[in-house]
């Protein structure tokens, strides 16, 4: 049962990572979302940035499965979700924004479509909505993470950005 405030917002967030709504979170939720990704902005699966992102979503499974799958079905509840979130995340985003690191710099590869190391404010909010973030959420955070107005999101903003947003519910 969700008691606190906290805890309400961060068992919300449930949903941003349960792609398919089966109630839990597993591998092919991740693998859902770096297909999106892949579709989204026509990047060929077996191309190296598709590679890259598959092996990114593969870390980042094995990465909250380690923190959160407390009974080992390789399934992620709400609750589990919830537990590890609180338990060993809440203080420490930086640790999420670690095992989220590899599927994060692959997207952000892929959505950098002139090379130049940064993805646009747009194709950044595309990326966060098409990972679960809602819309006004994910263009009001990429505006934010501008702060010398360029125009550009790079790993260094998002990253951290990220992680916050997963484990600080304000």
């Amino acid at each position: 049962m969700v008691s606190s405030e906290y805890e309400r917002r961060i068992a919300d967030r449930f949903a941003t990572f349960d792609q398919d709504g089966n109630g839990y979170i597993d591998r092919e939720d991740f693998n859902v979302a770096a297909k999106a990704l892949l579709v989204e902005f026509g990047t060929a699966a077996r191309s190296d940035k598709g590679q890259a992102l598959y092996a990114g979503a593969e870390a980042f499974w094995q990465g909250m499965a380690g923190i959160a799958d407390r009974d080992g079905d390789q399934r992620i509840t709400r609750d589990e979700f919830v537990n590890g979130a609180l338990k060993r995340l809440r203080d420490n985003p930086e640790r999420f924004a670690e095992i989220a690191r590899p599927f994060l710099h692959a997207a952000l590869d892929i959505a950098d479509t002139d090379g130049d190391g940064a993805a646009t404010v747009a194709d950044t909010a595309r990326v966060l909505v098409l990972l679960g973030v809602p819309l006004d959420t994910a263009r009001a955070a990429v505006a934010a993470l501008d702060a010398d107005g360029d125009g550009k999101v790079g790993e260094a903003e998002i990253v951290p950005a990220f992680a916050r947003y997963f484990t600080v519910p304000e």
